[in-house]
Order: C-alpha cells, then sequence, then structure tokens
C-alpha cells in the first residue's frame, strides 16, 4: 500500500494524538492534555513558525513529523529542526520514516531553509540505522539546563 505524506490538518487530531502519545512513552516523557492541545493548535496556525506533516497509508495515519524553523547566526536562510519523527510500531521498517524525513527535505528545499537536522537519543539503534542513511552526523554533542 502507499504511503501518503501530507500536512496534518484539523481533523487529523484524533488520529495524531495516539502517534503524539507513542512518541512521548518513547521517550519516557510525561503526556499533558492541555499541552498536546497547544502544540497541535501551534500547528496548524500559520503565523507559528512550526508545521507537521503525517504519514497516511489505507485511511490510517502512521507516522508524524513536526517541525520547528528558526533564524540561525550562521547563515540568511532559516533552519528547520525536525524536532519528532514517530512511526507506528506496526509500520515500522516499511519506508514510513524515511518518506517523512524526505517530505521534510522537500519542504525545506522549498522555502529555501538553509539545514535540516534532528537529535535522537543514543540508544534509538533502530531509527539511526535509517538516519546514517539519509544525513550525515554532525558530531556535536548536546548539554541541556
Amino acid at each position: 500500500m502507499t504511503i501518503a505524506v501530507r500536512d496534518l490538518h484539523t481533523d487529523d487530531k484524533p488520529r495524531w494524538l495516539p502517534l503524539w502519545r507513542g512518541y512521548l512513552d518513547f521517550y519516557k516523557a510525561a503526556f499533558d492534555a492541555a499541552l498536546a492541545e497547544l502544540t497541535f493548535a501551534r500547528f496548524l496556525d500559520p503565523a507559528e513558525p512550526m508545521f507537521a506533516l503525517v504519514a497516511e497509508r489505507g485511511g490510517a495515519l502512521v507516522g508524524v513529523v513536526q517541525c520547528v524553523r528558526h533564524r540561525s547566526s550562521w547563515t540568511e536562510a532559516d533552519y528547520c529542526y525536525l524536532q519528532d519523527l514517530f512511526v507506528a510500531p506496526a509500520a515500522r521498517g516499511q519506508g514510513v520514516g524515511r518518506a517523512l524525513i524526505e517530505a521534510v527535505y522537500t519542504r525545506a528545499d522549498a522555502e529555501g531553509l538553509a539545514r535540516v537536522y534532528w537529535l535522537t537519543h543514543e540508544t534509538n539503534a533502530e531509527a539511526r540505522l535509517l538516519y546514517d542513511r539519509l544525513a550525515q552526523r554532525s558530531g556535536f554533542i548536546q548539554y541541556r539546563r
């Protein structure tokens, strides 16, 4: 069955929410219903520097990618931070993650963005196999407070 990647729509919310929860569960992060509402609304607001794409197959959402556009002091053009990528467990290994990342690349190219980048946990070995084929590891280590 074909994977169609498209923008997130208002009526996707009931099908987006399980993907969002799955992503948070994977990273052992707490789910906050009010924050989920705000996050979903931000993706649909054209004034926000965020966007979300979904992968659909057979009428079901099987993946989501959520991105933030931001300025850089290194380039004139903005960057695209691919903040969240999640594929439903039953759809993994079937090209969904690749399709979502490539759709982000296409969007970034169309918008003239200078860079697409993302982070993943070092233990996310399955996803890293894909990422190593689609991008270059920068060698940077993240620090946070």
